[in-house]
C-alpha cells in the first residue's frame, strides 16, 4: 500500500554526503584487503566457513534489495509504502545493505572486519534513515505518524509482514538496482583472487585482521 501527499513538504533529504561516506569507506576497506591477511589461515575450514556465510549474506543483500525495490521502485519520498518489505522496517534497503557490508568482511575471513564495516554502515544508515523520516513526517503527517509508531526504524520485524495484491515497479529503479548489487557479488571472486597472489607471495602482507 502507498500514500500520497496532498500538501507541500520540506526539501527531501540530500543523499550526496551519505555517498561520500560510503565511497571513502568502501575504499578503505578495498586497501585494508589489499594489504592484510586474516587471522584464520586462507584455505582452512574455519576460514572456508566464515567465508561462505558471507557470501550467504552478500546474496541476502542482493535479493532483499532487489525485493524492496519492487515495491519502492522510483517512488521514494514522492508515496509513502507501507506494505512488502516497508510493513517490517522503515528502511529495507538500509537494512539489507548493512547485511551485505557486514558479509564482505567475513567474506574476507575476518569478524573484525564484518563488525567495522556493518557498524560504519549502520551508523551511516541510521543516520540518513532520521533525516529521511523527518521530511517524510513533514510531509504526509499523521499517516507517517502511525505507520512510525508501529513499525521498526530500522530492524525488521517478519511478524508486521502484509503485502498488497498488486503494485506497480519501475523497471529503471530495478535495472539499476540491480546493477549496484552486482558489485557487492562481484567482491567475491576479487576476494579469491586477493587470496591466490597472496598465498602465491605476489602480494605484500602489512598486518592481521582478526
Amino acid at each position: 500500500m502507498a500514500y500520497t501527499s496532498l500538501k507541500s513538504a520540506p526539501k527531501a533529504f540530500d543523499q550526496h554526503k551519505r555517498l561520500i561516506v560510503v565511497q571513502v569507506a568502501a575504499a578503505l576497506a578495498i586497501i585494508l584487503l589489499l594489504f592484510s591477511k586474516p587471522a584464520l589461515a586462507e584455505g582452512s575450514n574455519g576460514h572456508e566457513v566464515v567465508e561462505t556465510i558471507g557470501f550467504a549474506m552478500v546474496l541476502v543483500c542482493f535479493l532483499g534489495r532487489l525485493w524492496s525495490i519492487l515495491f519502492v521502485g522510483g517512488r521514494k519520498n514522492d508515496e509513502l509504502i507501507v506494505s512488502g518489505p516497508f510493513s517490517m522496517t522503515q528502511n529495507p534497503l538500509y537494512f539489507f545493505s548493512t547485511v551485505g557490508a557486514t558479509g564482505i568482511g567475513l567474506m574476507f575471513g575476518s569478524a573484525l572486519a564484518a563488525a567495522m564495516l556493518g557498524l560504519a554502515s549502520f551508523l551511516v544508515f541510521r543516520f540518513t534513515a532520521r533525516k529521511e523520516a523527518e521530511y517524510l513526517a513533514g510531509k504526509f503527517g499523521a499517516v507517517h505518524a502511525a505507520y512510525a509508531e508501529r513499525t521498526p526504524r530500522f530492524w525488521p520485524n517478519p511478524l508486521l509482514y502484509r503485502d498488497e495484491d498488486q503494485w506497480l515497479f519501475s523497471t529503471r529503479a530495478l535495472r539499476n538496482t540491480f546493477r549496484d548489487g552486482l558489485y557487492f557479488l562481484a567482491l567475491f571472486p576479487l576476494i579469491e583472487a586477493v587470496e591466490y597472489f597472496r598465498l602465491s607471495g605476489d602480494l605484500p602482507t602489512l598486518f592481521t585482521v582478526y
